[in-house]
């Protein structure tokens, strides 16, 4: 019988949060359709205040999202989240007139003659945006800078791992925009699977695949065309040639950043057999150096107590079957401060959870290899990943992992830092995802390209229609000759 109400209230609970977003949903698209096609100062204005939203209140969104963590390093907040934010939506400032530009597109001149072909790059409406907790700044603001500079509306789903920075979020955002311009909604469980099945005009959603299909399943109901950001493992690669403290250095730095807790973060690496033992030395040299202990605060939590279960049943699973599993400062994981330290896992084998799922955490799989080749096979015998970090002074090897390795985006001699170009288009590719957002990209994912033809005042049409006669005969076979 409990069990009988506890399900009667979450039906209800799931009819009320689908009530109110469908309400939302509805008084946003009325407003953009009394409202029409924004102008160029319109766009301004709302990219200009989405800016003022974050300046202003900078300090209260880094402490939210340090309480939502646990402990997130102040610094990479900054760096990952508020810089690249304001950076993006400044780009597209500068940017943006040029890309709301009508383009002129060639006609064929024989068949239509005086006429003219251009394409308007237009606002579909309301856009919905499902965003994850790991840099939930950066990802929900870089896809409002796109759907706005699109002239869209935007209704935007927080996850529940980021409950102190959607409460402040849904607090300071009457101040800047208003309800039918933009609304943010908390998670309380029954929130995601209503708001994926509204019948927006366009939907991206960022994070796991596994929910990624859910999501995109919901959307095909209402034929929501979706841009799907998900995961994957991102492998590195390192030529033996390359210096190998330097790419030790950037990959290590990509790897603690944010605790691992990053979908464009090395899952593993191929080292090259011969230098395998001077790897791990010069990976514990590094940490020794740069993230001794677990405790400092520029060394950020695992997000929940699942999340840092998880990790260490994955250790526990690779070491059980026979994995080497190096812990790279000795310390034990933390778990009323969920904190993990750094890891590094060799001898990985196919049975194992570190090899079938993302790591998404401070864990490091480590790969050996003897030909370029291995590496290629190996990689694109899974998923194809998120992302590729080839570490190479050779150009030609470069090219040729470039070339046979198709993944969503690429970084060379470095890792993540393609993903913070702003004139880049970002996503994934396969199960990694798919469409694309950032700069210019982003502002066509969320717009129209709308084809115009403009007819001429006078048209050699009249002259090809039924019934058909001599004229018709001999414009034909004039218009075959020449182009046939």
């Amino acid at each position: 019988m409990v069990m009988n109400d506890v399900a009667t209230a979450l039906s209800l609970e799931s009819q009320k949060d689908h009530a109110e977003l469908s309400d939302v949903l509805t008084q946003q698209r009325m407003a953009f359709r009394q409202s029409g096609q924004e102008d160029y100062r319109q766009r301004c204005q709302h990219l200009k205040s989405l800016k003022r939203l974050l300046l202003e209140n900078q300090s209260d969104i880094i402490a939210a999202i340090n309480r939502d963590y646990g402990n997130r390093s102040y610094h990479e907040t900054l760096i990952a989240e508020v810089i690249t934010v304001v950076s993006d939506i400044d780009h597209t400032l500068k940017h943006l007139k040029k890309w709301m530009r009508v383009q002129r597109r060639g006609i064929d001149m024989m068949l239509y003659p005086g006429a003219k072909n251009r394409v308007i790059p237009q606002a579909v409406g309301v856009v919905g945006l499902i965003i994850p907790w790991n840099f939930p700044l950066n990802l929900g603001f870089s896809g409002l800078t796109a759907a706005f500079a699109a002239g869209n509306r935007a209704m935007v789903k927080m996850s529940e791992n980021s409950v102190h920075f959607s409460e402040l979020l849904i607090q300071l955002a009457p101040d800047y925009f208003s309800a039918d311009k933009l609304r943010f909604f908390t998670e309380t469980g029954n929130v995601g699977v209503a708001f994926s099945r509204l019948p927006f005009d366009h939907l991206m959603f960022t994070g796991s695949g596994q929910t990624g299909r859910k999501v995109m399943a919901a959307a095909a109901e209402n034929l929501t065309p979706v841009t799907l950001e998900l995961g994957g493992k991102s492998p590195a690669v390192i030529d033996p040639e390359y210096p190998l403290a330097k790419a030790v250095e950037r990959l290590m730095f990509v790897k603690q950043f944010n605790a691992g807790q990053i979908c464009t973060t090395v899952d593993y690496v191929f080292v090259h057999g011969g230098q395998l033992n001077a790897f791990v030395a010069e990976v514990k040299r590094w940490v020794g150096q740069h993230c001794p202990d677990i405790h400092s605060i520029d060394y950020t939590s695992v997000i929940d107590d699942r999340a840092f279960q998880r990790l260490l049943d994955m250790l526990a699973d690779a070491r059980d079957k026979g994995a080497e599993v190096i812990n790279l400062t000795g310390q034990e994981p933390d778990a009323a401060s969920r904190k993990l330290p750094l890891t590094l896992v060799l001898n990985s084998t196919d049975e194992m959870v570190i090899e079938q799922r993302e790591t998404f955490g401070p864990i490091l799989m480590v790969k050996t290899y003897t030909d370029p080749q291995d590496v290629i096979d190996y990689v694109n015998d899974r998923d194809r990943p998120l992302a590729l970090y080839p570490f190479s002074n050779n150009k030609p090897l470069v090219n040729r992992y470039i070339g046979n390795i198709l993944s969503g985006g690429v970084s060379v001699n470095d890792a993540l830092f393609h993903v913070g170009q702003h004139d880049l288009p970002f996503g994934g590719i396969g199960g990694s995802g798919m469409g694309h957002y950032h700069g210019y990209e982003g502002f066509l994912t969320f717009s129209k390209l709308r084809p115009v033809f403009y007819q001429s005042a006078f048209s050699p049409m009249k002259y090809l229609m039924p019934p058909y006669g001599k004229t018709a005969d001999r414009m034909l076979g004039l218009i075959a000759k020449l182009k046939l």
